[in-house]
């Protein structure tokens, strides 16, 4: 797979990017360089190798899944721009 320079031009529209023709052909061979790097990545054998999150094996802290209303509503209640009644007042945004 290859970007070419239409793609590239069409890829920082959409980015909002100004390039100018010197930038956008840089840009074509970066973008083709990586493009480059993930199909040699394919090209690795992962068979039997299982998913992992990190390359040192660990297991995340875990606590009690418990329900509460944090204890200090009135504390975040003073955050809120409007409040009425305990709860945030937002305004209306379906009609």
């Amino acid at each position: 797979m290859s970007v070419d320079s239409k793609t590239v031009r069409r890829i920082a529209r959409l980015a909002r990017i100004a390039l100018d023709d010197e930038q956008a052909v840089a840009m074509e061979q970066e973008l083709n360089a990586l493009l480059a790097w993930v199909e040699q990545l394919s090209e690795v054998n992962v068979d039997g190798v299982p998913p992992m999150t990190s390359v040192v094996e660990q297991t995340l802290k875990m606590r009690t899944d418990v329900v509460s209303d944090g204890g200090c509503p009135d504390d975040v209640l003073r955050n809120a721009p409007l409040s009425e009644g305990g709860f945030f007042l937002v305004p209306k945004v379906v009609e």
